[in-house]
């Protein structure tokens, strides 16, 4: 854990944004949110404004330290990473934040002034009806694009291949590590540890193998897609972009969207895996709030609310 975390101020950020855009910074704030990379907004001295991210071990609350890019699910993060999924979704005709500068392990992108889609359906769901429609087709483009085995997009285009067999493989290992992380923090889990380890285990028999790997975000909420003001879907936090089953986004959809999700369903998804990856998803959002709460992480009531609602789904997906 790091003990003292440094954030960066204006002075800090005034050559990034210079190299950027050829404008002096005037002003900077750092955005809420982030747990793996700082997101900064610049503010220029023509008031016209980008956002900076930045990566290093004061923005990671994680403090996961080296991972290994042949885990779908490693640490999902990093220069590398983000440039690597910017452009795999440019050249599927995904939306993101436009590109303005790359280097030094530092990116600016452009500040998207229409604020978040989680925003817009707080505000007013029927008028955000259009960009959830939006949001829905750039998901099937995004979808339809497939990869010859799984795996994060920056192993996977550049001939890597993944060290698990399969993805269920893969979500079942980490849902068994995912329980024995929270039956030390939490007394409920582990009272029901075996039914939770046993219910992993028998949703996991019954999937059968499939060779077929979707480009998928991995982490798509509300919050991830930023509009532009005529209401245009952006995805943000892009670096966990990966190959991998398509009911592994739509679990996460689901969660995250509620009762929007509607809008995002598509037909001819896998059951048996949406069972299986349901609970999975369940185990892992705990047991990463979980872990961040060993840490220094400051939002820590927000935090441990996402922890308690998924510990308590996935208790209540085995009858406990």
């Amino acid at each position: 854990m790091t003990a003292t975390r440094k954030h960066l101020t204006r002075d800090d950020l005034a050559p990034l944004a210079r190299a950027a855009t050829g404008r002096t910074l005037a002003a900077v704030t750092r955005l809420r949110g982030g747990t793996k990379k700082g997101v900064y907004r610049l503010v220029h001295d023509d008031d016209s404004t980008a956002v900076a991210y930045v990566w290093s071990a004061d923005e990671d609350f994680w403090d996961a330290g080296p991972s290994d890019l042949r885990d779908p699910f490693s640490h999902g993060t990093g220069f590398d990473l983000f440039t690597a999924a910017y452009d795999r979704l440019t050249a599927a005709g995904v939306r993101t934040p436009r590109l303005l500068y790359a280097g030094d392990g530092q990116v600016v992108v452009e500040d998207m002034a229409g604020g978040s889609l989680e925003e817009a359906l707080r505000r007013d769901p029927v008028a955000a009806r259009g960009s959830l429609e939006l949001l829905a087709a750039q998901l099937g483009q995004l979808h339809a694009h497939h990869g010859p085995t799984f795996g994060k997009a920056a192993l996977v285009d550049n001939g890597g291949t993944p060290t698990a067999g399969s993805c269920e493989q893969r979500v079942t290992e980490g849902a068994l590590r995912d329980i024995d992380e929270i039956v030390v923090r939490d007394a409920r889990a582990a009272a029901a540890r075996d039914q939770l380890a046993d219910a992993v285990r028998a949703l996991a028999a019954v999937v059968q193998p499939r060779s077929r790997y979707s480009l998928i975000h991995g982490e798509l909420g509300p919050d991830h897609v930023l509009l532009t003001p005529d209401g245009q879907p952006a995805l943000i936090d892009i670096e966990g972009l990966l190959y991998f089953d398509v009911e592994w986004e739509h679990v996460f959809l689901r969660i995250r969207f509620h009762e929007h999700y509607e809008a995002l369903r598509t037909p001819d998804l896998d059951e048996d895996r949406i069972r299986l990856y349901r609970l999975a998803m369940h185990l892992s959002l705990a047991a990463g709030p979980l872990r961040l709460l060993d840490g220094d992480f400051p939002d820590r009531g927000f935090m441990r609310e996402i922890a308690e609602h998924n510990l308590a789904q996935a208790l209540a997906l085995v009858g406990c």
